[in-house]
């Protein structure tokens, strides 16, 4: 484990980053008082996602894409939804 002082870690900030890429830990000091850790991080991985994950969870109705006079009714008459009554 390496210990560099603030300024030194100002001035070096990219070596001090690919150290910590290449999985070293630094210990950054203040006045020779450790202050912070810089270090390599656990990757972060995601499943991938497949196509249909939702099945069975998600239903799309069969009239999706049919305007109806309610349909009309909400978009340009009064705003009443007359399912909701």
């Amino acid at each position: 484990m390496t210990t560099v002082n603030i300024f030194e870690a100002k001035a070096s900030f990219s070596k001090l980053i690919a150290a910590a890429e290449a999985g070293e830990t630094i210990v950054i000091a203040r006045n020779g008082k450790p202050v912070a850790r810089l270090g390599p991080i656990d990757p972060v991985t995601f499943p991938p996602a497949k196509l249909g994950d939702l099945a069975g969870q998600f239903t799309v109705p069969d009239d999706f894409d049919e305007w109806t006079a309610d349909d009309d009714a909400l978009w340009y008459g009064d705003g009443q939804d007359s399912r909701q009554s």
